[in-house]
């Protein structure tokens, strides 16, 4: 298949990952991002003697203070990371689509709002599905059209199909996003097709998004497990992949649907996509069922991933994987992220407002170990 024209996003020049493919020389370094606690702080940039090819060092006093804040990994492994991390929210779309009560639709409206506030460059806000398939996301118009855009946030939404490309750019989408998978039977029951016809499906909405100047992220399935089939081999994953990103999707954020994965099967998955897709154009998108999210982002990250996708205080699911519980948390994440020295610009004490709003709604507990910690629900 030919490699059809990609649209990026506004962002996407901002948000370039540093460190992605040929690092710097010796002596260069990456640079680090000055935190603050909250992964708003400047990047130091790097310079003078450093202590190895693509390796940025703090100084001294910063790397004490990081070092009671936050855990701290191998200076070895850090000089691996890169400089900066896209963070993606799906906690509006991919968080609430499985609360089998319907959230009123002032609740996603505000916690959208807030969640603008903190820094995160995007933010997907609802899903343009058939009603009958996922009730939650039927009031995905009104909640485009009722939400504050900031300047310099993205609000993609999903669209399964021609018809709702249509409607969400009827309600005002600048973005969107396509979901594939790489298993035969998840696919079936996720969107009653095949993975190929799913394919053919796509293609219509690539070519009207390509006339509409509308990015196209491609989100693929089930990549280390799946609950019909169990295992997924490294190679399908890839295929799909390499698939999606030939049709024009900017990205490809790749689904730990059932939370499944270890560092050992992250590693050998990415290791066959990248292959086949730019490190550059592939983002992460790990759920907690096994408590193996954050480690499985760690090992994206020191392989040269910089996209993560998270959801807010761990909400999250799937309607189609039973068992499969939250999205890591993106508070867990920043923090992570905070520890390491990567850049975010995420305000973490917004973020955790923003997780205790939702949850106060929703009349539960954070799923946040580290709003947990904060004593916070």
């Amino acid at each position: 298949m030919a490699a059809a024209r990609r649209l990026l996003p506004r962002w996407a020049g901002a948000m370039r990952p540093v460190g992605a493919g040929a690092g710097p020389g010796p002596g260069q370094g990456l640079g680090r991002a000055q935190g603050n606690g909250t992964g708003t702080g400047d990047l130091e940039p790097g310079g003078g003697p450093g202590p190895g090819p693509g390796r940025g060092r703090a100084p001294a006093p910063l790397r004490s203070r990081r070092s009671r804040l936050c855990p701290q990994i191998s200076a070895a492994a850090a000089g691996a990371l890169p400089a900066r991390v896209k963070v993606v929210e799906v906690g509006p779309r991919d968080g609430l689509q499985n609360e089998q009560s319907i959230v009123p639709t002032a609740v996603k409206i505000g916690l959208i709002d807030m969640l603008s506030h903190t820094g995160l460059p995007v933010i997907e806000a609802t899903s343009f599905v058939s009603p009958r398939w996922v009730p939650q996301m039927a009031d995905h118009t009104e909640v485009m059209q009722g939400i504050n855009k900031l300047p310099g946030v993205s609000y993609p939404v999903l669209t399964p199909n021609l018809k709702g490309f249509q409607a969400a750019v009827a309600a005002g989408a600048k973005e969107v996003s396509i979901f594939g998978a790489a298993s035969e039977l998840f696919t079936k029951k996720n969107i009653n097709c095949s993975i190929e016809e799913s394919l053919e499906r796509f293609s219509e909405v690539m070519s009207a998004a390509r006339a509409a100047s509308i990015p196209v992220r491609g989100y693929v399935s089930c990549v280390l497990g799946c609950p019909y089939e169990g295992k997924i081999s490294a190679a399908k994953v890839a295929e799909v992949s390499k698939k999606m990103y030939s049709m024009g999707c900017y990205e490809i954020s790749l689904g730990d649907t059932i939370g499944i994965g270890t560092p050992g099967s992250m590693r050998e998955m990415l290791t066959a996509v990248m292959k086949e897709v730019p490190v550059g154009a592939l983002a992460v998108h790990c759920h907690d069922t096994y408590g193996q999210a954050l480690a499985n982002i760690l090992v994206a990250l020191q392989m040269g991933v910089s996209v993560v996708d998270a959801s807010v205080a761990g909400l999250g699911g799937c309607p189609y994987a039973k068992g499969a519980s939250g999205n890591v948390a993106t508070e867990d994440l920043v923090y992570m992220l905070n520890g390491l020295g990567i850049h975010t610009g995420v305000d973490l004490q917004k973020l955790m407002d923003a997780g205790t709003f939702i949850c106060n709604a929703l009349n539960r507990r954070t799923n946040s170990k580290v709003s947990q910690a904060s004593c916070r629900l």
